[in-house]
């Protein structure tokens, strides 16, 4: 299924979106070496639940995953890139953590990741994985116009990686999101411009470049959820949902903070 938005679907968009922001800049702000990644669980419910939110994830049970999810937020250390379901594990100095939150607020759901790292920098390759995935994110959005493509966004993820001199998975990528957060059309991290999807004012992408350090291949770790870097190299995940309109993309997920 493809959602086109109304305006006032689009204005509830907003609202979602500002809100999962603000969350994550709150996260980001609040953790430090020593905290628990069950804390970060515990801190984004109590903050989803004072908004009158709903959290996307912890009934969240789709064919490829264990169960429902059963968390608010996913938190991947280190090699851990995507779906991290949250475990007693207190931070470690130079951690490169990622936190992944979607929520639906007044009907409608916004998604967005962030990589940073915990305390002092173990050394420059944290800092060089995240910043390569949010180079890829800036460039993907700003292939998001209306009559682009989703070949056109993916081009430009996957372009942005290699040339950094990653290796790119498509295996998992981005995807449509609007009264539910999976939807068609799917946004991978690669592909050729020109190809799929035309698209519309009102049409909502959660576009979410990823990689890990000298490897494109995953593995399943034992929760069932948590997907690792093949070789244990650490990873970065960036992302933010972005509505197409007349005007060209508008990013949804901003924290308060970062909007003019």
């Amino acid at each position: 299924m493809i959602e086109i938005l109304t305006p006032a679907e689009l204005d509830r968009a907003r609202a979602t979106g500002a809100l999962v922001g603000d969350i994550l800049q709150a996260l980001r702000e609040r953790v430090d070496v020593g905290t628990d990644l069950l804390e970060i669980d515990r801190w984004t419910a109590a903050m989803i639940a004072d908004a009158g939110a709903v959290s996307c994830y912890v009934d969240y049970a789709p064919s490829f995953g264990r169960g429902p999810f059963g968390h608010h937020i996913c938190t991947g250390v280190d090699d851990a890139v995507l779906h991290a379901k949250p475990h007693r594990y207190r931070l470690a100095e130079g951690d490169l953590l990622t936190l992944d939150l979607a929520v639906s607020l007044d009907g409608i759901a916004a998604d967005a990741a962030i990589s940073f790292e915990v305390g002092p920098p173990r050394d420059d390759e944290g800092g060089a994985l995240i910043a390569a995935t949010e180079r890829a994110l800036a460039a993907g959005i700003a292939a998001a116009r209306p009559d682009a493509r989703i070949g056109d966004i993916s081009h430009a993820i996957g372009s942005s990686l290699r040339g950094d001199g990653h290796l790119v998975n498509t295996e998992f990528g981005g995807h449509g999101i609007g009264t539910t957060m999976h939807q068609d059309p799917s946004v991978p991290n690669d592909g050729r411009p020109g190809r799929g999807y035309r698209l519309r004012p009102g049409l909502l992408l959660a576009i979410e470049p990823w990689v890990m350090a000298g490897t494109d291949e995953l593995v399943v770790d034992e929760d069932g959820w948590t997907l690792r870097s093949a070789t244990g190299a650490r990873t970065a995940h960036s992302e933010h949902t972005v509505a197409i309109t007349e005007d060209g993309p508008e990013i949804l997920t901003l924290p308060s903070s970062a909007r003019g």
